[in-house]
Formats: C-alpha cells, sequence, structure tokens
C-alpha cells in the first residue's frame, strides 16, 4: 500500500455519513419547500379554489430538491462495497462526504427559498394574476440553488473514483 492510500477503518463511515447527509438534508429541504407553500395554497384555495392547479408548482419544485439528494445518495452507494471486497481510502470517504453535504446542504437552502416564495408568491397570485411568471422565474432561481449543489456533488463524486 502506497503512502497516499492511507485506508483506515473509519473510511467507509464518511461516505455513509455523506449519503445520510444527501438524504436528510434534501428531504428537510424538500419537505420544509413543501409545507411552507402548502400553506400558502391552502389559504389560496379557501378563496380561489380554481387556482389551486396552477399554484402547486412550488411544491413540484421543492420535491425535485429530495430527488437531487436521492441521485447522489445513490452515486455514492454505487462506490461502496463489503469490506473484504474493498478497502475505501480516507480520501475517496472524505470526497463521498463533502459530495453528500453539498448536495443536502444546497438543498435546504433552495427548498426554504422555494418555501418562502411559493408561499409569498402564490398568496399574490390570488390578488393578482400578473404575478405569476415573475413568481415562476424567482421559483427557478430557488430550484437553481440545488442543482448547483447537485453539480458540484457529481463532480467531487467522480472525483472520489479515480
Amino acid at each position: 500500500m502506497a503512502d497516499n492510500d492511507f485506508a483506515p477503518k473509519f473510511a467507509p463511515f464518511l461516505s455513509f455519513a455523506g449519503i445520510a447527509s444527501a438524504m436528510i438534508f434534501g428531504s428537510v429541504g424538500a419537505a420544509y419547500g413543501t409545507a411552507k407553500a402548502g400553506i400558502g395554497i391552502a389559504g389560496v384555495g379557501t378563496f380561489r379554489p380554481d387556482l389551486i392547479m396552477k399554484s402547486l408548482i412550488p411544491v413540484v419544485m421543492s420535491g425535485i430538491i429530495a430527488v437531487y439528494g436521492l441521485v447522489i445518495a445513490v452515486l455514492i452507494a454505487g462506490d461502496l462495497s463489503p469490506p473484504p471486497a474493498q478497502t475505501l481510502s480516507l480520501y475517496t470517504g472524505c470526497m463521498h462526504l463533502s459530495s453528500g453535504l453539498s448536495v443536502g446542504l444546497a438543498g435546504v437552502a433552495a427548498g426554504y427559498t422555494i418555501g418562502i416564495v411559493g408561499d409569498a408568491g402564490v398568496r399574490a397570485y390570488m390578488q393578482q394574476s400578473r404575478v405569476y411568471v415573475g413568481m415562476i422565474l424567482i421559483l427557478i432561481f430557488g430550484e437553481v440553488l440545488g442543482l448547483y449543489g447537485l453539480i458540484v456533488g457529481l463532480i467531487l463524486n467522480s472525483k472520489s473514483s479515480g
């Protein structure tokens, strides 16, 4: 074993922590965005039930955040195997952890953004229909935060395999 291939027994823990981080933080962001936007949709639905279907966009966008966490978690898990078959280097474990954290924490930020904008946006849309396009654009900018985290996570995960 070379000096740069240091493989401590705790290295797989870091990979599993990356998987957990991606799923937990991504799901928390998606849950917050869904709940916060859902509150706004429920408020709109009592006054204008005809607007409910168009107001579901923030909830759908929040759900995509959790999918980003799932994607990176599956990719990290694909790099792992039981101990006798593979010894995981510390470098790879740290890369998996940073990959999961980048996706998960970006998902929290995106979910928070989508929730706040979705709640205020659907309430404003109820009063003025011209707000809809602006709301969608702002939601897209919020969603892009999660996408940036996914891109960084994918790049980090590809470096851990090589």
